[in-house]
This record gives C-alpha cells, structure tokens and sequence, in this order.
C-alpha cells in the first residue's frame, strides 16, 4: 500500500532496523566483559548506533497523535547531499563518518565553545519530544525526536546585545557526502533563525529519533528541529552554529527566493508557487489531511509574528 503512494521502491535489507541496534548493543556488551574492544573511543560508540539513548524525559510539548513507523522514518528522507530523491540517504549515507564529530558555537557570543558529542550529552540532559515534521512538498510525518531545547546551548555561550539571528551550517565534505558535487544547492547547506526563533521551548537540537542515536540519512550525529517550520528549515549534520547581528543567508532561499522564504512557517493560505499547501498527506496514510497553521503549533508560536505580514514574510 505505501510503495503507491510516495514510499520509494526500498529493499528492507537497506534500512537500518532497531533490532539491528538492539543487536550491536548487545554485541558490545558481550565484547566489553571479555575486555575486547575496550579502546575504541566513547565517540567511535556513539557514531556506531551502540547504544540507547537515556534516560529521557517526557515532553509537556509532544503531540499525541501516533507516531510514523520507524522504517518510513528512517528511509523516506530529504538530504540533498546525499542525493534528490526521497531513497538516496538511506543508500548513500553510510559514507558519512560521525566519529569524533565536533560542533563549534561562536559570532556574537561571550563564550565562543567547540562541543564534541559526550560533552553535549553530559551538559544538556535528552528529552523524547513526539513532534510532527511537515515538508513542502505536501507530505508529513510524527516522530519521537530525541534532543534538547537549543536555547540552553545558547544560553550556555553567552550571547552579546548584538546577536539578533542564529546560522546554522552543515559538513561540506563531498567525498563523505556525494550530493555536493551537484551544483543544485550553494554548499555547504546553510539554514537560520531569528533570535527568539531559536530560544522559543519548542526549537530543539536532536541527537536520536526513537530512543536510539540519529541514523545517518536522519541527519546524524545533531540536527536542528524546529517543528512549526516546514522541514527544510531544520537543518543536518550541523559542524557549526553562529550568533549574528545581521539575518544569515540560507541555501533554499539563495537558490529560489520566490519559492523558499526565510521564515517558512508552516502555512496553509500561502501557496508554493507550483501546488497548494493546503492539505498534505501523512506518510502511511491514504487519505490527504488538511494543513495546519504553524503546523498545529500554532497556540505555543504565533505570538512571535504579531504584526507581520506572514504572505510577504512567508
């Protein structure tokens, strides 16, 4: 029934299962009581899925409606330096190295920082926060996004009075991620937010989807989630974050202004300039749904554009 809709023509051998994680968890287990393996780094484990995520906190801001299943999460994805179409992560991504991955803080801020994975995950406790994630062209899924809130990382770094935006940017690696060497986008992949944008609760950096650590073609090892906005806009792979005085450029915005708006709320009375965003389907569904403003997040951030014209700031 899904491959009619809009799942592609995936083998399951290709996706990434949670029993293929349960497995190697307990792999490594079994290794560590016979003292094998006991140099690896804490980092090399991290980026090899090996263990679970937790304990986590529940979140206040979780919807309850029921979550998208794990293996059309996992291999319908968009991830443009791995490939247009909706199966190339999934295939294509195994050539991303996450080990040793280190994301950088600065610009306008007191404390400029470079994190490494164990260091975010000792310093910001995880929470499980079941959001739906709604993509432009009109499809939609609900996960249980692993994270926590990126306000508390910039709080962390001390932003000066000057620091009005927040510039997210992805690894340009094109050997690790062959979609680079396509000239479809400006690379590396650039994404931003207004200041408050990135404060509000709901913006989260996560690390894992499903109580396990991000798949590769998920955006692996930490992504920008920011669930009121269409999908795009939650940028992958993060290697660097800057506070700055002036909006930041972005990559869909700089290939098609008219079509990608800085702010890309979600927003039904807006068309994209080729189909409607009024309705959407939910992958694993067959019948289409109607499109909520804000993405149903509405009563949480339509406060933060009182007075703004949302079909000129689209």
């Amino acid at each position: 029934m899904y491959r009619k809709y809009f799942l592609p023509k995936i083998k399951e051998s290709e996706v990434t299962s949670k029993d293929l994680f349960e497995n190697r968890r307990e792999w490594l287990k079994m290794m560590g009581a016979l003292g094998v393996g006991s140099t690896i780094a804490p980092a090399t484990l991290w980026a090899a899925a090996s263990r679970k995520l937790g304990p986590l906190e529940k979140s206040l801001y979780s919807t309850t409606e029921e979550a998208t299943a794990f293996k059309d999460v996992t291999r319908y994805n968009n991830f443009y330096e791995f490939g247009t179409g909706k199966e190339d992560p999934v295939k294509f991504a195994d050539s991303l190295k996450t080990d040793g991955w280190k994301i950088s803080v600065g610009g306008e801020v007191a404390k400029p920082t470079v994190f490494d994975m164990d260091q975010l995950l000792k310093k910001f406790p995880l929470e499980e926060r079941i959001y739906r994630l709604r993509c432009v062209e009109a499809w939609s899924m609900v996960i249980p996004w692993v994270g926590f809130p990126l306000h508390k990382l910039i709080q962390a770094v001390e932003p000066t009075g000057s620091a009005k935006y927040v510039e997210f940017v992805t690894l340009h690696d094109p050997e690790q991620m062959p979609g680079q060497r396509s000239p479809i986008l400006e690379w590396p992949y650039r994404e931003g937010l207004r200041l408050d944008e990135a404060l509000h609760p709901l913006t989260i950096l996560s690390v894992g989807i499903f109580g396990e650590v991000l798949p590769n073609q998920n955006g692996a090892p930490i992504r920008l989630v920011v669930p009121w906005k269409y999908g795009f806009k939650s940028a992958k792979s993060i290697v660097q974050i800057n506070l700055t005085e002036t909006q930041p450029k972005t990559a869909w915005n700089l290939a098609n202004s008219r079509e990608y708006g800085f702010y890309s709320n979600v927003n039904p009375a807006v068309n994209h300039p080729r189909w409607s965003q009024r309705k959407e389907r939910r992958i694993g569904e067959f019948r289409k749904r109607e499109t909520l403003p804000f993405n149903g997040y509405g009563e949480w951030v339509a406060s933060l554009y009182s007075g703004m014209d949302l079909e000129k700031f689209f």
